[in-house]
């Protein structure tokens, strides 16, 4: 009898294992086969929310490109006073401010509430105190992980447009890789929906009507999509010791405002003012943009030239100047420095890092651009959120070379101008030969190999998020490329080259620069030479 019970028992847990192995099996090969994509797209919005004070456009996340990356990428312009409702993510994100500038509001918990209102203000009243509040401006990325609360207030005169990429596939989101917004205010639409309501949304509104019946309460005039709709109206009251009527302001049952709000008067809270002066620097700022703009492109018609490089310089030095006196400032509100990660606590963490700076330029070529990378070793929170991000501006017709990210995806969103951009895969096809606009993103997955080419008309910026906090590239062109660290001897035989042929290609590579290159000759002249 014995021997017969641990044979059953040995059956069931072998039958237990394959079932178990095959699971994982079926799970890596579906994730594999995401990413056997024979073409790519340059991908735009395809569903759109009008809000009270603003517009949300998303990006389909169930589109094979965003699935092989794992990623969703959402799109919010906040109007002027516009209040983007309190809210957490299922998986961490970064946020990139494509224009504008405003007020952060992130919640860690367990940290203090070191902001407090000054009593002269609330006469009668206990004064508010809440966690920091962070300035942002034209440039910053903004990093936040999952679950933690966070809310945007545009406080400019211009509008804010954030782009936010979600890493779904993250380790920190445990739940399904669909984008899930966790709204704790208003009544927000799913902000990832199709057609309608997604059928997750629908579940949510059924089971909420169902709850309410059973309640016997009769909210007709609207819908209470956030956190607390879901809760029973006694019970919340009892748990904040607040009467019921206040409980349904939170629930949101007969909101229509949508996710993003406008602030009555002015949003008032506890945080150091922004000083006329700052808010006139600031203005500058996007003025010297454009003007900046426009210096590029008188710089395209004369090449360079020693006075230009001499205001460029100027330039450069006032930049930095401004940059040492923002980190003097942000010193004073709270320990902004360059820290290296070990003496940053949870609670002062940097979550901000403006990577549009021309003075922290990692590649710069005065007649061909710059590239800034943000990653783990300048931004110590990306450690923890396995992210970096970089941002580039080509002149017109120069090259961003062919190479390839080694230990990440990329997701190119294109900030302004156009390029011709083609991304080859491991069987040497090109998956992506096209234009890429201004507003479209494009997927580029681990190791497939791409390169940029600006329009000879205009330039182009575009911001790169990766998934890798120290995500790093191998150029096949360039002083760092691949091919001038191969033997001579090993280009001979690998490509059937003469070793004078290897030799002017290796010398053409020593002069190149680093990874952005504007062409010496035209591909017509070398045709022509040839």
């Amino acid at each position: 009898m014995a021997k017969l019970i641990l044979l059953y028992t040995s059956l069931c847990l072998l039958v237990l294992f394959n079932e178990c192995l095959a699971t994982k099996t079926s799970g890596q090969q579906q994730q594999f086969n995401r990413c056997q994509l024979d073409r790519l797209d340059a991908l735009e919005p395809n569903n759109r929310i009008k809000a009270e004070a603003g517009v949300i456009e998303s990006w389909d996340p169930n589109d094979r490109q965003f699935q092989c990356v794992g990623v969703a990428v959402v799109r919010r312009i906040i109007e002027p006073n516009g209040l983007l409702l309190p809210q957490y993510d299922s998986a961490p994100q970064l946020i990139y401010i494509q224009s504008g500038y405003g007020i952060l509001g992130a919640v860690l918990p367990g940290c203090p509430n070191a902001y407090q209102e000054s009593q002269q203000h609330q006469q009668g009243q206990q004064p508010d105190q809440n966690q920091k509040i962070r300035n942002f401006r034209l440039g910053d990325i903004i990093a936040l992980p999952a679950g933690v609360a966070y809310w945007l207030y545009n406080d400019g005169d211009s509008e804010v447009v954030a782009l936010s990429l979600l890493d779904t596939n993250n380790q920190a989101n445990q739940l399904d890789k669909n984008p899930r917004h966790f709204y704790l205010a208003g009544n927000p639409e799913d902000e990832f929906q199709l057609q309608g309501r997604s059928p997750r949304g629908q579940r949510r509104q059924q089971q909420q009507g169902q709850g309410r019946r059973e309640r016997g309460q009769q909210q007709q005039q609207g819908q209470g999509n956030n956190l607390f709709s879901g809760f029973r109206t006694e019970d919340l009251a009892d748990a904040f010791n607040v009467d019921e009527e206040t409980i349904r302001n939170l629930q949101g049952f007969q909101e229509d405002r949508k996710n993003i709000v406008k602030v009555k008067g002015r949003l008032q809270v506890a945080r150091p003012p922004r000083s006329r002066e700052e808010r006139e620097r600031l203005e500058r700022q996007e003025r010297e943009q454009e003007r900046e703009d426009e210096r590029e492109q008188q710089r395209e018609s004369r090449r360079g030239g020693r006075e230009e490089r001499e205001r460029e310089e100027r330039q450069q030095e006032r930049e930095e100047e401004r940059e040492q006196e923002r980190e003097r400032r942000e010193s004073r509100r709270g320990g902004r420095g360059r820290d290296n990660g070990i003496e940053e606590t949870l609670c002062t963490l940097r979550l901000r890092e403006n990577i549009h700076d021309p003075s922290r330029a990692d590649v710069y070529n005065p007649q061909a651009g710059r590239i800034s990378t943000l990653n783990s070793h300048n931004l110590p929170v990306l450690r923890w959120l396995q992210l970096s991000a970089e941002f580039g501006r080509l002149q017109r017709d120069a090259i961003y070379v062919p190479h390839w990210n080694r230990n990440a995806h990329s997701v190119i969103y294109v900030v302004k101008g156009r390029a011709q951009v083609q991304v080859v895969d491991d069987f040497g096809q090109a998956v992506f030969d096209d234009e890429l606009q201004q507003g479209q993103i494009l997927t580029v997955p681990q190791n497939f190999a791409v390169v940029k080419r600006a329009s000879s008309s205009e330039g182009f910026e575009w911001v790169a998020f990766k998934t890798n906090d120290n995500a790093q590239i191998s150029p096949l062109a360039g002083q760092n490329s691949v091919l001038r660290a191969i033997p001579a001897d090993v280009l001979a035989n690998a490509f059937q080259l003469s070793q004078e042929d290897v030799s002017e290609l290796k010398s053409n590579l020593d002069q190149q620069e680093i990874t952005i290159v504007r062409p010496s000759r035209s591909s017509s002249q070398r045709k022509a030479i040839a």
